[in-house]
C-alpha cells in the first residue's frame, strides 16, 4: 500500500490553506514559539542569538482563540431545546452522546466552536465493532449503542460523492484520528494514529507498519468490515459555506492579523528594550586603552581633553508609539471582524423569519448556528436508522443573539470577555466609552466610587475592596 491513503486530497487542500496557523494559534503562545520563523522572520543581518531571545520571549495575545471561544458560546448560553418527537432511546443517550461523558449540549457548542476556527467539522455517528452479535437484544445486553463522534476539520483527508435523487450524497470518506491501544506495561499506552475508511456498507483502517524488505514505514491494511447502514453516517458542518464540503473560516482574516499582531508585538517589545538600555558615549576622554571606566552616583570621569564629551544616548521614543499605535490598531480591527458575525445584515431572511415581523435578518453566526441545527437533526436521524428507529426527533439550539450595530456587537464581546477574566474591568470601561456607549465625561476612577457606594444588590454580599 502506498502513502496515498494519508495524503490529503486536492479537494480538502482547496479549504485548508490557513489551517496550520489556525492551528498554531489556537496551541497559543507555546505553539507559536515552536513555528519559529513561519510566524516570526527573522530579519535581514539579525544576530541568530538575539533572534533566539526574541522568540523566546515573544508572547502571543490570544484574540483569534478568544474570539472563537465568545461566538461559539453564544447559541449555548442557553440550554438546547428538545422535541417531542425524539424517541426515548435516542434521548436516554444524550447525557453521554460520545460515550465519553460529553453531554448533548456541550458536545454540539465543541462542534460548532470547530467549525468557527476552521472553516468545517462533522458530526459522524459510529458504532462499536460488534463482530458476532447478531441481534438487536444481544446488542442491548452487550450495552452497544452508537454514539456521534466529532470530526475536526484538519482531521479530514478526502471525500467522494455523487447525486441521488436530487440529493448530493457520501460514497467515501476517509480521514485521520488518533486510537489508544494498551501495553504490556498496565501503566502506559500507546497512542496510534490511523486512517479510516468509510465507504457504503463497510469501513477500512490503515496504519503505518515498517517493511524490512523495503526498509522503511508504510501504510498497510489493518482492519476492515462490514456495516449494517446503506449510507456513510456522517454530516458535515460549515463555517462560511460555499459549496457541499467546501468552506471557508469565518476568522480566517482575523487569523492572518493576530499573526501580524504577534510580529508585531514583538518588534515592539525589542524597541521598548533599546529604548530602556541607553547606551553611553564619550568623545576625545584621552584615556590609556587599558583602563576602564567607573560608572556610579559617587564616581566622576575626569579627562584634561578641552572638547571631551561624555553623555548617555537615548531613544526619543518615536518608534515606541508608532508602535503602539500599531497594536491598538490591530486589536481594533481583530475586535471588528469578531463582532461583524453578531450584527444582523437586512436581507438574509430565512423561511422561519418570515414569519415573525419583528426578525428582518439574521447575523452571519445566527446562520451558522442555523445549519449547525439542522445538521444535529440529520444526525439523530442517522442515530435512529442505528437503533431501526423510525425518525430521530429534532433540537433547537438557541440564536436570539443578534446585534444592531457594530459598537453593540464589539461591545458584545468585550462584555463576554470580562465576564470570562480576560480582560479587566477598567479596559472594557475604556473600550465601551471609546465607542461612544458611555460619556467621555465620566471617569473610570469616580465610576469606581459611586459604585463601592450602591446598596448591594438582592442575593448578593457587599465586599469591602
Amino acid at each position: 500500500m502506498t502513502d496515498d491513503v494519508r495524503k490529503r486530497s486536492a479537494k480538502i487542500e482547496a479549504i485548508a490553506t490557513c489551517w496550520p496557523m489556525i492551528t498554531t494559534l489556537l496551541g497559543g503562545t507555546a505553539a507559536m514559539r515552536q513555528a519559529g520563523k513561519t510566524y516570526l522572520p527573522q530579519w535581514p543581518n539579525e544576530d541568530g542569538d538575539f533572534y533566539k531571545n526574541r522568540q523566546n520571549t515573544a508572547t502571543l495575545f490570544p484574540a483569534f482563540s478568544r474570539t472563537i471561544e465568545v461566538l461559539s458560546g453564544k447559541p449555548f448560553s442557553r440550554p438546547i431545546t428538545t422535541g417531542e418527537d425524539i424517541p426515548k432511546s435516542i434521548l436516554e443517550m444524550f447525557e453521554d452522546i460520545d460515550l465519553q461523558g460529553t453531554n448533548m449540549h456541550s458536545f454540539l457548542a465543541n462542534v460548532c466552536e470547530s467549525a468557527l476556527a476552521f472553516g468545517i467539522a462533522g458530526i459522524l455517528v459510529d458504532y462499536p465493532h460488534s463482530e458476532g452479535v447478531k441481534t438487536i437484544a444481544e446488542e442491548k445486553a452487550l450495552g452497544l449503542r452508537p454514539y456521534f463522534v466529532k470530526i475536526e476539520g484538519n482531521s479530514l483527508l478526502d471525500f467522494k460523492s455523487k447525486r441521488i435523487n436530487g440529493y448530493e450524497v457520501f460514497t467515501q470518506l476517509r480521514f485521520v484520528e488518533m486510537v489508544s491501544e494498551e501495553t504490556e506495561n498496565e501503566f502506559k499506552e500507546s497512542i496510534i494514529e490511523q486512517v479510516r475508511v468509510l465507504d457504503i456498507g463497510s469501513w477500512r483502517t490503515y496504519r503505518k507498519k515498517r517493511n524490512d524488505t523495503k526498509g522503511a514505514d508504510e501504510w498497510i491494511l489493518h482492519d476492515e468490515g462490514k456495516t449494517s447502514l446503506d449510507k456513510i453516517p456522517f454530516v458535515p458542518i460549515y463555517g462560511e459555506k460555499i459549496g457541499f464540503m467546501q468552506s471557508r473560516p469565518p476568522m480566517a482574516e482575523l487569523s492572518y492579523l493576530n499573526v501580524e499582531h504577534w510580529q508585531s508585538k514583538s518588534d515592539q517589545q525589542t524597541i521598548l528594550h533599546v529604548a530602556r538600555v541607553p547606551v553611553l558615549f564619550g568623545r576625545r576622554l584621552g584615556l590609556p586603552d587599558d583602563e576602564s571606566i567607573t560608572i556610579g552616583a559617587a564616581c566622576a570621569v575626569l579627562s584634561e581633553q578641552e572638547d571631551a564629551d561624555l553623555k548617555y544616548v537615548e531613544h526619543t521614543g518615536k518608534a515606541i508609539e508608532a508602535g503602539r499605535t500599531d497594536l491598538q490598531d490591530l486589536k481594533d480591527m481583530m475586535l471588528q471582524i469578531g463582532a461583524e458575525l453578531l450584527v444582523v445584515k437586512p436581507g438574509r431572511i430565512t423561511v422561519a423569519q418570515t414569519m415573525a415581523e419583528d426578525e428582518s435578518g439574521t447575523c452571519a453566526l445566527q446562520r451558522i448556528v442555523g445549519d449547525l441545527q439542522d445538521a444535529a437533526n440529520q444526525a439523530l436521524q442517522l442515530l435512529a436508522d442505528w437503533i431501526k428507529e423510525p425518525q430521530g426527533g429534532h433540537i433547537s439550539i438557541f440564536r436570539d443573539f443578534g446585534a444592531a450595530t457594530l459598537a453593540e456587537a464589539s461591545a458584545d464581546i468585550l462584555i463576554e470577555m470580562n465576564v470570562a477574566g480576560t480582560l479587566s474591568n477598567e479596559t472594557l470601561f475604556t473600550e465601551i466609552q471609546r465607542r461612544g456607549m458611555i460619556s467621555p465625561d465620566v471617569k473610570w476612577k469616580e465610576e469606581q466610587e459611586k459604585i463601592k457606594s450602591q446598596p448591594p444588590k438582592p442575593g448578593t454580599t457587599q465586599l469591602s475592596a
